[in-house]
């Protein structure tokens, strides 16, 4: 009746896998107006001081988390992990997040944290997969260890985030699924955001990287999460992403393009594959040409 969520004994203890729980019901019944009691938070950071969450087992943690992504706000599940300290115990590379400042011309949030929880909450808008949710959780994760001298600009954190990522996924035995998205958005997600000022060159080589010839669904993924991205910043909320439309029908361009001829005129191996990334250069420079939203 009070929305409030409370530990009903002592023997709450027992399981440092509860500290997770609470902030994964939290992470469920935010938007109903539901809080956590304070003396259930101390005892959840008193369990968290106790070392108690450095032994549990990954999978457990794993299941906890990705049921959470799915949940309705799962920004307050991190939150929460972070109110009692189990965030830097479990996900320090997500924790040291907090408290980097970016550029307030990019990022009037200014603080990397808060816009990793607003693009989370932007990601819920879009779409209920969990893959799509923990990418754009991680997408940014190279911010964290930018040198303080070149603060607020994060140049090059997409590289330096792979490692951190790929850290992640192994720890808690992520699933290839989520692994392969979050490492396409952290290492693509700004080509993705120039879409429309690369050159046919460039647009070519993001699609390959993306997977987005092979498939339309892992195209449409990639977008979505870095759609999430753009507009997990203040005041840019309900802004359009243009670049989804454009590498969608750039997508359509390049499959247009045929080898057959290429086959047939007696070309091998690798000749085919490069006379056939000409042929889709020159139409993706023409597409780029006549293009119009």
């Amino acid at each position: 009746a009070d929305k409030v969520l409370r530990h009903v004994s002592d023997a709450f203890t027992e399981d440092p896998l509860r500290v997770l729980r609470v902030a994964r019901f939290a992470a469920r019944y935010h938007h109903l107006g539901f809080t956590i009691a304070p003396e259930t938070l101390a005892l959840m950071s008193s369990i968290t001081a106790s070392g108690e969450l450095q032994y549990l087992v990954a999978e457990r943690v794993w299941k906890e988390t990705n049921r959470a992504l799915c949940e309705r706000s799962p920004d307050i599940y991190i939150k929460t992990l972070r109110d009692c300290g189990a965030l830097t115990v479990l996900f320090p590379e997500v924790d040291k997040l907090f408290g980097v400042p970016q550029r307030a011309d990019y990022h009037p949030e200014i603080d990397t944290g808060i816009h990793t929880l607003m693009a989370l909450q932007q990601a819920v808008r879009l779409s209920d997969s969990a893959p799509i949710r923990f990418s754009v959780l991680v997408h940014d994760l190279g911010k964290g260890i930018t040198p303080q001298h070149v603060l607020p600009s994060h140049k090059g954190h997409e590289a330096r985030g792979l490692p951190l990522v790929k850290a992640v996924c192994d720890r808690f035995k992520i699933p290839n699924e989520h692994r392969q998205l979050a490492m396409a958005v952290t290492e693509f997600h700004l080509l993705s955001h120039k879409a429309l000022e690369l050159q046919p060159e460039g647009i070519l080589t993001l699609l390959k990287a993306v997977g987005a010839l092979k498939s339309a669904q892992r195209l449409e993924d990639f977008l979505t999460c870095c759609e999430a991205d753009a507009r997990g910043r203040t005041g840019f909320e309900d802004r359009d992403y243009p670049s989804s439309n454009y590498l969608r029908q750039a997508r359509k361009v390049v499959l247009q393009s045929d080898v057959a001829d290429l086959v047939e005129s007696g070309l091998v191996g690798a000749e085919i594959g490069r006379q056939l990334s000409l042929r889709q250069t020159a139409a993706l420079a023409v597409f780029k040409q006549n293009y119009s939203d």
